[in-house]
C-alpha cells in the first residue's frame, strides 16, 4: 500500500476525504493533519465536522461554533465549520413537514400532520439521514468554493450509516418519484392523455421536491463513489477493540462501494521513548503495543498508510497540529522494520 502523501501525489483530482473510527481513537486529528497538509501546499481547505460532540474548537484553541465557516487564524487557506446538528434537524423537520403536509392535502386526508412528523424525528436515523442532506449540501455547494474538503465524522457506525445512506436514499427516491407517478397518473386517467399525466406531474410541488432531491441525491453519490476524488480513511489505536471495529466496517463500507483511501495508526509508542523512560508502565504498554502491532500488519498491514506517534503533549493547537500533518506524511515507528521481517514481510 502506497504511504498517505504517496496517495495524495497520485490522486491530484482527489477531493473529498472523510475519517472514522472508533470514537477516541484520533479521527479529528487524524482530519486535521490532512486538512493542514493540503492547506500547505496552496489548496484552499475545508474541514467539516459532522459529528454532533465537535472538537474541533477545542483542537485549535479558536471559537470555530455557530455552524459557519470560519478561517483558521495562523493557517492559509485552511477554513473550518462545526455543523450544528439542532439546525439540520430542524429544517429538515420542516421539510419533510412541508412534504407530508403537501400529500395529506392532495389525498384528502383530514389528519393532523405533527404527531407522525415528532415520531419520525425523534428516530436516531433521521438525524443521520437530516445530516447525510447536509453532507451533500457541503459536497455540492462548498465543493465550487474549495479545492480540498476534509470530514471529520462521527463514530465509525455512525459515519458508515451517513455514507452507506447514499445507496439506501436512492432506492427510497427511486420508489417514492414511482409511487408519487402513479398516483398522480390514477388522477387523470379518465382523460386518456399522457400529455395531461406529464402536465400534472410537472406541476404537483411535492414531485418536484422529490425529483430536485434526486437529482441532488445522483450527483453526490457519483462523487462518493468515484475513487479519484474521494477516500474514506480509517483511524485504529494499537489496542484490541479499535483493530477490531476498523476491521468490521471496512468490510461495510466495502459492501457500500465507497473508496476506502487506507488504515491510519494513532498513538504509537517509539521504542526509543520506551527504553529511555523510567515509568514500568508505558514499557509494559509498548510491549504490549507490539502484540498489537503485530495484529495490524498482519491483518491490515496491506492498508495502513500512515502513522501518528504518541506525543509528551496533548495535540492542541496550530502548530501541534502542523506536527501531526507532518508525521502523517512521513513517520514510520523506529521498531517497524524489525517487525515487519519478523512477520515476512516487505519494508513499506
Amino acid at each position: 500500500m502506497p504511504s498517505l502523501v504517496e496517495i495524495f501525489d497520485r490522486k491530484p483530482k482527489l477531493k473529498y476525504v472523510f475519517t472514522g473510527g472508533k470514537g477516541g481513537v484520533g479521527k479529528t486529528i487524524s482530519a486535521a493533519g490532512i486538512a493542514y497538509h493540503y492547506a500547505s501546499q496552496g489548496y484552499k481547505t475545508l474541514i467539516a465536522s459532522l459529528n454532533p460532540v465537535h472538537s474541533l474548537t477545542s483542537l485549535f484553541r479558536q471559537d470555530l461554533r455557530g455552524g459557519q465557516i470560519k478561517p483558521i487564524e495562523g493557517v492559509e487557506n485552511l477554513y473550518a465549520v462545526e455543523v450544528e446538528i439542532d439546525d439540520v434537524v430542524e429544517r429538515y423537520k420542516q421539510n419533510i413537514a412541508k412534504r407530508l403536509k403537501e400529500f395529506l392535502k392532495w389525498a384528502d386526508i383530514p389528519i393532523d400532520p405533527k404527531p407522525f412528523i415528532d415520531i419520525a424525528t425523534t428516530n436516531p436515523a433521521f438525524q443521520e439521514s437530516a445530516m447525510f442532506d447536509k453532507m451533500m449540501d457541503i459536497v455540492l455547494e462548498e465543493g465550487k468554493n474549495f479545492d480540498k474538503i476534509v470530514f471529520d465524522t462521527a463514530a465509525v457506525a455512525n459515519a458508515v450509516r451517513l455514507i452507506g445512506l447514499s445507496k439506501i436514499y436512492g432506492l427510497w427516491l427511486q420508489r417514492m418519484i414511482k409511487s408519487r407517478e402513479e398516483a398522480l397518473s390514477l388522477r387523470v386517467k379518465l382523460s386518456f392523455r399522457k400529455e395531461k399525466v406529464m402536465e400534472e406531474i410537472k406541476k404537483d410541488p411535492l414531485m418536484a421536491d422529490l425529483l430536485e432531491m434526486n437529482e441532488k441525491f445522483t450527483k453526490v453519490r457519483r462523487i462518493l463513489l468515484n475513487e479519484d476524488e474521494t477516500a474514506f480513511f480509517f483511524v485504529t489505536l494499537p489496542l484490541s477493540l479499535p483493530i477490531a471495529v476498523v476491521k468490521r466496517f471496512i468490510r461495510m463500507v466495502s459492501a457500500y462501494d465507497i473508496p476506502i483511501g487506507g488504515v491510519i495508526v494513532n498513538q504509537i509508542i517509539p521504542r526509543s521513548v520506551a527504553e529511555a523512560t523510567a515509568s514500568e508502565y508505558v514499557r509494559n504498554q509498548f510491549v504490549e503495543q507490539l502484540h498489537y502491532m503485530e495484529i495490524i500488519i498482519r491483518d491490515l498491514g496491506d492498508m495502513v498508510v500512515s502513522y501518528i506517534p504518541m506525543y509528551p503533549r496533548e495535540v492542541v493547537g496550530v502548530e501541534m497540529i502542523k506536527r501531526v500533518a507532518e508525521d502523517m506524511m512521513g513517520y514510520k515507528p523506529d521498531f517497524l522494520p524489525e517487525l515487519l521481517e519478523k512477520l515476512g514481510r516487505a519494508s513499506t
